[in-house]
This record gives C-alpha cells, sequence and structure tokens, in this order.
C-alpha cells in the first residue's frame, strides 16, 4: 500500500470515528429519539427521529465543507485556505472552552422540530467544522486535483467528496446514537439517561482545538 493510500485510509477513519465520537454525545440529540419512542410507544417513531436528526446534522456538516469545496477550486490558494481552516477550528474550540453555554437560541426551538434543532445543534458544537481539516487533507491525498485541471473540474470533484465526506460521517454518527438509543428505548430504560448522562462538551473543544492543531503543522512543515 503506498503512502498516499495509506494516508487515504486514515484520513477515512477519522471521518468515521469523530461521526461516531459525535453519536454517542447525547448533546446530539440520541435521548429526543427516545423520548420520541417512548411517547408514540412505537420503536418506529424512534428511528423516524433518528432519520431526521441525520438529515438536520447532514444539512449542517454540508454548510461547513460546501464553502471550502468551492475555495479549493482556486488551486494555487490551497495552502493558505488550510492554513486559515485549522487556524478557523483552533479559533472555535478556544471559543467553545471559554464560552461553552449554547446560544440561547437553540434553546428556542422546540424539540419536536427535530431537523432544525439537529442542524443548530451541529453548528453551535462545531461538528461539521471539525471535518473541514480532515476533507481538505482527503481532497490532497486523494489527488482530486491540480493546479493544471480546470476550474468546473476541481469544483465538481470537491463539491462531490464534500457531500460523500458529509454522509460517510452522519452515517456513522447517527449508527452510534441509533445504537444507544434503541438499547436505552429497548432495554435500560429513561433512568440509564438520567443517572448516566455525560457531556463532551470540553473533550470536543479540546478535540477541536487537537485537529485544528494538526492540521496547522502539516501544512506549515
Amino acid at each position: 500500500m503506498s503512502i498516499a493510500t495509506g494516508t487515504l485510509a486514515w484520513l477515512w477513519l477519522a471521518v468515521v470515528a469523530s461521526g461516531l465520537y459525535h453519536g454517542i454525545n447525547p448533546g446530539m440529540g440520541w435521548p429526543l429519539a427516545v423520548s420520541a419512542g417512548l411517547m408514540e410507544k412505537n420503536p418506529r417513531a424512534l428511528f423516524a427521529a433518528l432519520g431526521v436528526l441525520a438529515v438536520g446534522h447532514i444539512a449542517a456538516t454540508l454548510s461547513m465543507l460546501l464553502p471550502f469545496a468551492l475555495l479549493i477550486a482556486v488551486a494555487e490558494w490551497r495552502r493558505p485556505i488550510q492554513v486559515a481552516a485549522a487556524l478557523l477550528v483552533i479559533g472555535f474550540g478556544v471559543f467553545r472552552l471559554v464560552r461553552p453555554r449554547h446560544p440561547r437560541a437553540i434553546a428556542r426551538i422546540p424539540p419536536t422540530q427535530l431537523g432544525l434543532w439537529s442542524f443548530a445543534v451541529a453548528i453551535a458544537h462545531g461538528a461539521g467544522l471539525m471535518l473541514v481539516p480532515i476533507y481538505l487533507g482527503l481532497c490532497q491525498a486523494s489527488d482530486l486535483d491540480s493546479p493544471h485541471q480546470a476550474a468546473s473540474t476541481l469544483v465538481d470533484a470537491n463539491l462531490g467528496m464534500a457531500v460523500l465526506v458529509a454522509l460517510v460521517h452522519s452515517a456513522a454518527m447517527i449508527a452510534s446514537g441509533g445504537l444507544l438509543a434503541w438499547a436505552v428505548y429497548r432495554y435500560l430504560g429513561v433512568r440509564f439517561v438520567s443517572k448516566s448522562w455525560f457531556n463532551l462538551d470540553t473533550v470536543w473543544a479540546a478535540s477541536l482545538i487537537l485537529v485544528g492543531a494538526i492540521a496547522l503543522a502539516f501544512n506549515l512543515t
């Protein structure tokens, strides 16, 4: 296996791992899926809620990735874009450490509007933003473009990659969150949630800084 192929495999693993990591965090919404199933007394309601949560998460992820997919089309500005993205992720991580509270606007979104709620929470947590350095690395490692290709080809390739990254990440997120939701709904009960609630916000903020720092180090060497 070549170095480029190995790097690409690790980047895809990072996309999946970040999705699993986001999914186990109750703050991303799987307890709401449990609540929907219990209120309707039907597991179909639980899975329907998970689907809506996934749509909101995908939308939030794409809202972060697509602008960079368009920017990276300017091949000669690849390095400054990657450095700027790394600094942006580090800065957001520091902001989340200093001000861990969510914006009040999120509290005004009723849980019944799961899609909008999932989108807003993912944006507030920086879920999509965390993927930006990984996504830019995917574009580079897979050699989707070169400075000599036409801009239209670059845009098409990177938009497709952005969508694929968002889908793979969100699938991993909803799989891990969905397994927890089903376990609580079917076996553990809501008392498990109240007794074992865990908050990953601080760890999440630290991981944003770590991801950004790694991306910055690679682009400055």
